[in-house]
């Protein structure tokens, strides 16, 4: 990564799970040096793109790249090449966004610098609440991760056990949610205003959904369990349950619940009981 007016490439080595926010105008390069496959999965605020809703790419190299816009000619008078030279540079690489290299080709090692401040992994220790035998919840927020305040987002990675279910929750400020399936395959269930179930459906690796303001949504794994990676328009988002103890259910007077679910003081109570523990993940039920 080279940010705009800086001297200095800063290259990071990645693994699973890991956030680097990239801000506008920052250049960078991806590179998997390994045998097996690398997912990358972009996020990108678009409502200022040149065309909203399209990402606004500014590729320096390759056929799309502002090299080949300004031709070999004025190029070669650029940088005082000569015409084969100038071509050369220009022209030799026929890529655009991806492109193989040959074998045996190293590239730098990660540099000194403040990577804790600048790439963080989704799983980190201080954003999870673990759910013994039932699966994690971790979060990345301005909290944890201050570089989020600048790009005003943030990150929720949760990992279901086989046949565990996610509680319904929502986002109480308004944020908006786009999930993507990392792992696994289940149910998600979104339910939107005025009850209406918005989305009911079978989900596997791959997968993209998106949850609107205000909209709650659950989910239940398969027997091989789920990862849900979501990203919200928020630096600091609040999410409310829906069930459990946090839930509003339990804040609730008694005459205010009996009253809204038109219940018995008897049914209440047994209701209340049942929402009595930290309810985010539930166990598989036998």
């Amino acid at each position: 990564m080279v940010t705009p007016n800086s001297r200095e490439e800063k290259v990071f080595l990645i693994q699973k799970g890991d956030v680097l926010p990239v801000s506008a105008g920052e250049v960078t390069w991806w590179f998997n040096g390994g045998n097996t496959d690398a997912v990358i999965i972009l996020f990108a605020e678009t409502s200022k793109a040149l065309v909203p809703g399209n990402i606004s790419y500014f590729l320096l190299a390759g056929v799309l790249g502002t090299l080949a816009g300004f031709q070999p000619d004025f190029v070669g008078k650029l940088f005082g090449l000569d015409q084969r030279e100038s071509k050369n540079v220009v022209n030799s690489q026929k890529g655009t966004f991806l492109f193989k290299l040959d074998s045996g080709i190293k590239f730098p090692e990660p540099s000194n610098h403040s990577g804790h401040i600048l790439l963080v992994n989704v799983d980190h220790p201080s954003g999870k609440v673990i759910f013994k035998g039932s699966g994690t919840v971790s979060t990345l927020t301005e909290k944890n991760f201050p570089m989020l305040g600048q790009i005003g987002l943030s990150a929720r990675y949760v990992k279901l056990e086989g046949n565990a279910l996610l509680a319904p929750s929502y986002v109480a400020d308004g944020s908006i949610q786009i999930c993507y399936i990392a792992k696994g395959s289940g149910r998600i269930k979104v339910v939107g205003s005025e009850g209406k179930l918005e989305l009911d459906s079978n989900v596997e690796e791959g997968d993209f959904f998106i949850v609107p303001q205000f909209f709650a949504t659950a989910a239940i794994a398969d027997d091989a369990g789920l990862e849900v990676f979501s990203v919200i328009t928020s630096s600091k988002p609040v999410f409310e349950q829906l069930a459990g103890n946090t839930s509003i259910w339990s804040t609730l007077s008694p005459v205010v619940l009996q009253a809204s679910l038109n219940i018995t003081p008897d049914s209440e109570q047994l209701f209340k009981s049942k929402n009595s523990e930290n309810m985010a993940i539930v166990p598989p039920r036998t």
